[in-house]
């Protein structure tokens, strides 16, 4: 079966490359705010796309890690790194999708695969690899992601106070599968103050990597519960719109 066709160019027919892998457990768990916890597995997944949002292309990558929420397995986002800055404010306000500015090169030359996303001048993910070119079926599934809306209260400096404390936000999608090819390839990691994915989740094993044209069935999105404001006050400081630990907005800085 080849892969889905339509017209010469048309971005809705572009994957998703989809990698996962794997890290350790105690890394993970440092990233979690207290309520969210580990998943069974130590596992890390990255998104790289390019996709009309809402009808231009949008390039972009997504990095989550396996973690449940009241008993719910899914996956905590740390960052949403999109090329498109109309959506990156209205996202954060709105939904806390934890989204931050970033450049990705990402395309398919026959059977090649080659992807880099880079911030603030740092390269911090790069993919090179060869598909199969078979469809491998997938039924329909279910995802569960939880992001974090916070707003800290308004003031000249910066106080441990909230305007509006930290809640989960449950994004619940559902999808089919058009299409999806196995990619032989590996994926690097490299260090960066901006996008620290090579330092706070090294890689231990590369456990898959595909290319997925998804039929999108359904979103909800919805609050569904707040964390202890206390316990949360370490997570506070975010480098850029992502969820990745730092120091006023920006990298974490030695002292």
């Amino acid at each position: 079966m080849s892969s889905p066709q339509g017209n010469t160019g048309d971005i809705v027919n572009w994957p998703m490359l989809k990698i996962v892998y794997r890290t350790d457990k105690d890394k993970i768990a440092a990233l979690l705010p207290p309520g969210i916890e580990p998943g069974a597995n130590p596992n890390v997944n990255v998104t790289i796309y390019n996709f009309p949002v809402p009808d231009e292309p949008e390039y972009g990558i997504v990095m989550t890690v396996d973690a449940d929420y009241n008993g719910i397995a899914g996956e905590y986002t740390l960052g949403y790194g999109i090329d498109q800055e109309s959506a990156i404010f209205t996202s954060q306000q709105t939904n806390g999708q934890p989204k931050f500015p970033c450049d990705t090169t990402y395309y398919r030359m026959g059977n090649n695969v080659t992807a880099r996303c880079s911030h603030q001048g740092y390269t911090f993910v790069e993919f090179s690899g060869v598909s199969s070119g078979q469809n491998e079926p997938q039924d329909e599934f279910e995802q569960h992601e939880w992001w974090i809306k916070v707003s800290r209260k308004a003031a000249v400096m910066p106080v441990q106070e909230y305007d509006f404390p930290p809640h989960v936000v449950h994004v619940r999608s559902k999808y089919g599968t058009a299409h999806r090819e196995a990619v032989d390839g590996q994926l690097v990691l490299h260090p960066s103050p901006w996008d620290p994915i090579a330092t706070l989740l090294p890689m231990r094993e590369q456990l898959s990597a595909h290319l997925w044209w998804p039929i999108f069935l359904d979103r909800e999105i919805n609050l569904a519960g707040q964390l202890d404001p206390e316990a949360f006050l370490p997570h506070l400081d975010v480098i850029s719109g992502s969820r990745w630990p730092g120091q006023n907005g920006g990298p974490k800085r030695s002292t």
